[in-house]
């Protein structure tokens, strides 16, 4: 047997988290109709980038400007894909109030490692959005 084979089955069985985790490929990004889908948000991320952007979704159309999130959303974002050609901002309070940050076209299958402020991050903390393509 050669030496490289125990090595093959060890990258075999070895999950090797992706750029995205369990997240869908932002160009993936579309209803079931097809029409196009700004971005998705999820309730659950994990340290495991293989088990983030699960749970409960939410995904909003281009131009969708919630300055107040459905309560059962308000503070509960951990996950989120945007779109290509598109930008999503959000903000830490009700009414567009607070901190806030922009998200260009990619995956953030874990919120906690986006800063909001000196302490803060921006895991369950997105009380507001704005969404828009170009």
């Amino acid at each position: 047997m050669s030496p490289l084979c125990p090595l093959l089955l060890v990258f075999a069985l070895v999950e090797v988290p992706g750029v995205w985790g369990a997240c869908p490929a932002p160009a993936d990004l579309k209803n079931p109709d097809g029409t196009k889908t700004c971005a998705r948000f999820y309730d659950k991320s994990d340290p495991y980038y293989g088990n983030c952007c699960a749970g409960a979704e939410l995904a909003v159309e281009p131009g969708t400007d919630l300055p107040f999130l459905p309560s059962e959303w308000t503070n509960v974002i951990s996950s989120l894909v945007v779109a290509p050609r598109c930008e999503l901002t959000v903000w830490s309070r009700r009414g567009k109030g607070g901190k806030s940050r922009k998200f260009t076209a990619g995956a953030y299958p874990r919120l906690e490692e986006y800063r909001r402020g000196i302490l803060g991050h921006w895991s369950n903390a997105i009380s507001s959005i704005y969404c828009r393509c170009y």
